[in-house]
């Protein structure tokens, strides 16, 4: 059997930190590997335990969750660590600067567990994920506000089919929904979506959601 992921659980409330952590600590392939409440701790337990993932609110004392997300992921980081953002739609001002700072996902507070579990694997696995209720209201709304590290290339340099895929990711499609919509295997969708990154110097999938709204390829 393979090694667990090990995870790391932020978040200030008690009652929501015990919960992800008795969901996760239930799975023979996901261990907790500590909790904690603020985002200053959060930094610290990383650096100390280096998990595979971070499971990161973003409204905690000491050090919210978006400047911890940027020490642990953001730009420049020797050693990131993937983070995978929990929100409320109340706090969604916050979503675009959490993108900035390096998050590799976003799921919402009130998301079933298998939706949480389901998030902890793919941005664990190297992937990025969006909820489609973020991608749609959240992202959408701010992307004009958000600002890459720098110049992406223009999107002239995809074909066809490969701004057809971008499309689909920024409306929020998982590779299986791509695939079946296009008629095509999972394993071509994969490959559309490595092309299209390379192709506009973009880290992941939520990049390429930002790139697609600020475009003005999706509405």
């Amino acid at each position: 059997m393979s090694t667990p992921l090990r995870v790391l659980v932020c978040d200030d409330q008690a009652l929501i930190r015990t919960g992800f952590a008795t969901i996760i600590d239930a799975q023979p392939d996901l261990e907790v590997v500590g909790e904690c409440g603020d985002g200053r701790a959060a930094v610290d337990l990383a650096r100390r335990l280096s998990p595979d993932i971070v499971v990161m609110d973003v409204r905690m004392p000491v050090l919210d969750g978006i400047e911890a997300t940027r020490l642990l992921a953001g730009a420049g980081v020797e050693n990131p660590i993937k983070v995978l953002v929990v929100t409320t739609f109340n706090l969604d001002e916050y979503v675009y600067e959490a993108l900035r700072a390096g998050a590799s996902g976003f799921l919402l507070k009130d998301a079933p567990p298998a939706q949480l579990l389901h998030g902890i694997r793919t941005v664990a696995s190297g992937a990025a994920l969006l909820a489609p209720e973020v991608t749609r209201q959240l992202v959408g709304r701010y992307a004009s506000r958000i600002r890459p590290a720098r110049d992406t290339p223009d999107e002239t340099a995809l074909t066809p089919r490969e701004l057809e895929v971008l499309r689909l990711i920024a409306d929020g499609r998982s590779n299986s929904e791509i695939a079946a919509t296009l008629v095509i295997s999972q394993e071509t969708v994969k490959t559309y979506v490595s092309r299209i990154l390379t192709k506009l110097d973009l880290r992941d999938r939520v990049q390429a959601v930002v790139y697609a709204y600020r475009r003005g390829l999706v509405t």
